[in-house]
């Protein structure tokens, strides 16, 4: 083989290798345009393409522009007024700064670029035909820029064949201007196709018509159904802080399709962001179902690096441990509160003690409404005799288990007196077929699900328990060798408190070996070693894991499951009663254990519509 000599690659040529990287479709040269209108201080943008952006994309923006000096700069590889220094690289507040993607873009498309900065009497205008570069020229055009980018891929005939259709490259482009305009709230969009406006996202200044506009923004872009079953969240801890909304898990989607989160205003998909997102929703969503939300993370620039890869969308933490815990803990605190009366994470005004106001009405029968503390064992026979105390006092002062009040029952209350506030479920009216609870309240009807609300209560109740009486473990009769990477070695040294904490006892006995000698009881029959395996895997990759933590709830989930009232048990007015009340004072109760509502409301307006009442 001839000996093969280095050589340094022509200009062009690394342009268009570095296009490959920055521009892929479409909807990546429009990212990035629109990425350099925002750093330029734009408040307008108008984006308008035609055939999908193949043919032609033109984007016009009002920022300050760029000075005659700069513009046959501007495409040059690596020139870039956002940095100066490594200093500046590791405080990145800007959208762009490599230098990458004007002469990327201009490497492969016929490419215009206008420009009027604002302090110049005159716009110049620079052509760009394949990476040939023709100007500055004196042009046209108010203060701001426009860039036109015609023939994408013309000068490379196998990039342009992976393109997909116009319609499914028009579809990118406005699944892109969405995201960008839900990340500045104060920047007007316009999209056109084809000649034809597609959509226009008014910005919003400050003032009291701020919130109202942006509202208005997400109801446009996100679904009106959106906004009215979400939670807004605001949380802050040191140096980080995250607000936006948060669908409720009964607002659930089909595919990841209303999933935005940014980054100082950078919209990002990270793998640490979606562990930990998945996991606050863990047991709250229904199986296969996606949750929905729009988060924003503020963090000291110098907490995360963003320049991880050419597009931009990946990012890497400092401290990835507390940046995955604290979204967690936000979202995972915010979907507590989702029970009746509790519609955002930000509401400090506690839930009145409705179950204190029905043990003064006499509604449970003088007994205890909680139905008590659980046994110390775990057992499911034991948890379901302790999660059914106020169902079995009610058993055991009436004999009658018929859902409607007889004679005996006429001196029990079914609302609450004229000075005393109705409780958010109302009071039990009848049980229908053993499955479901009917109820009135001050809005209309109730239905409930007693056993999908039964098992939340249950459930929660179970958790509470566990963590107060702390994990008991077990020694093992045979300890569990296992073989892992010296990484997961380091990683179980550097977590052995909270290894401890869990009930573990585990030791190194190599530089790629453990042994486990004590495990949680309630992991007893679990596949304790996948489970170590899968839980060092994560703690690597993202710094922290809720494996453990998740098994022992599924464990506790289907005990509470199993532990709770059944179809065809039938309830006294007394119990459903009882019954309603923890559903009011028990957290995360609007859905069941595996995501299922437990309950729904129908006012009386929709009342009256099903029977054309009033019309």
């Amino acid at each position: 083989m001839a000996a093969m000599t280095i050589k340094k690659l022509p200009n062009q040529l690394i342009d268009q290798i570095a296009a490959g990287e920055v521009v892929e479709r479409p909807a990546s040269v429009v990212k990035e345009l629109v990425e350099n209108a925002l750093d330029a201080g734009a408040t307008i943008i108008d984006i308008d393409i035609q055939t999908g952006g193949k043919k032609r994309i033109k984007i016009t923006d009002n920022g300050e522009g760029i000075t005659q000096e700069d513009l046959a700069m501007a495409l040059q590889r690596h020139a870039t007024s956002k940095i100066n220094s490594l200093d500046d690289l590791e405080s990145l507040l800007s959208m762009g700064f490599r230098g990458e993607a004007l002469p990327s873009i201009a490497s492969v498309s016929r490419f215009e670029l206008i420009s009027r900065h604002k302090d110049a009497e005159m716009a110049y205008q620079i052509n760009a035909h394949g990476g040939e570069i023709e100007g500055p020229m004196p042009a046209a055009h108010p203060i701001g820029t426009t860039l036109i980018v015609s023939d994408l891929f013309f000068n490379t005939p196998a990039r342009r064949r992976f393109m997909k259709t116009d319609q499914t490259e028009y579809l990118r482009i406005a699944d892109l201007i969405k995201r960008v305009s839900l990340s500045r709230f104060d920047v007007t969009f316009r999209l056109s196709h084809n000649g034809k406006m597609i959509s226009n996202a008014q910005g919003c200044g400050s003032g009291s018509q701020s919130d109202i506009l942006k509202h208005q923004r997400i109801n446009q872009l996100c679904g009106k159904d959106f906004i009215d079953n979400a939670i807004f969240i605001e949380q802050q801890r040191g140096n980080l802080k995250m607000s936006g909304w948060v669908a409720k898990p009964s607002w659930n989607r089909a595919q990841p399709d209303r999933q935005f989160f940014y980054i100082n205003n950078r919209m990002i998909k990270d793998k640490l962001v979606g562990h930990a997102i998945r996991q606050a929703y863990q047991d709250v969503l229904f199986h296969g179902r996606f949750p929905a939300f729009v988060l924003y993370l503020d963090i000291d620039p110098e907490l995360v690096d963003v320049n991880v890869h050419p597009t931009k969308h990946e990012v890497r933490f400092r401290d990835s441990k507390l940046v995955h815990d604290f979204i967690f803990g936000s979202i995972h605190q915010s979907l507590a509160h989702t029970r009746v009366g509790e519609m955002s994470a930000t509401s400090t005004e506690p839930l009145p003690d409705y179950s204190q106001m029905q043990h003064r009405m006499n509604l449970s029968g003088g007994g205890q409404v909680s139905g008590g503390s659980f046994q110390s064992n775990i057992p499911t026979q034991g948890v379901r005799e302790a999660s059914f105390d106020y169902l079995a006092q009610a058993a055991n002062s009436s004999q009658n288990m018929s859902p409607f009040p007889q004679a005996g029952e006429s001196n029990l209350p079914v609302q609450a007196d004229e000075n005393q506030d109705i409780p958010p479920l109302g009071y039990a009216k009848a049980q229908i077929h053993g499955v479901f609870i009917i109820a009135e309240n001050q809005h209309g009807l109730i239905i409930v699900d007693m056993h999908a609300a039964h098992e939340r209560i249950t459930y929660e109740r179970m958790k509470v328990k566990f963590a107060e009486d702390s994990l008991k473990n077990q020694k093992l009769l045979v300890p569990i060798q296992v073989n892992v990477s010296a990484r997961e070695v380091n990683a179980v040294e550097s977590q052995q408190n909270w290894f401890e904490q869990l009930g573990f006892e585990i030791n190194v006995t190599g530089e790629e070996s453990l042994v486990i000698r004590k495990i949680p009881a309630m992991l007893a029959n679990a596949d304790v070693e996948n489970l170590i395996k899968d839980v060092l895997s994560e703690i690597v990759a993202l710094g922290s894991s809720q494996k453990i933590e998740a098994q022992i709830n599924e464990i506790m989930s289907t005990m509470a499951c199993h532990g709770s009232v059944r179809a065809n048990r039938q309830l006294s007015i007394m119990e459903m009663n009882a019954l309603l009340r923890d559903m009011e004072n028990t957290l995360r109760s609007d859905q069941c254990n595996h995501g299922r509502p437990t309950w729904t409301q129908l006012d009386m307006k929709q009342l009256d519509k099903l029977f054309l009442r009033g019309q």
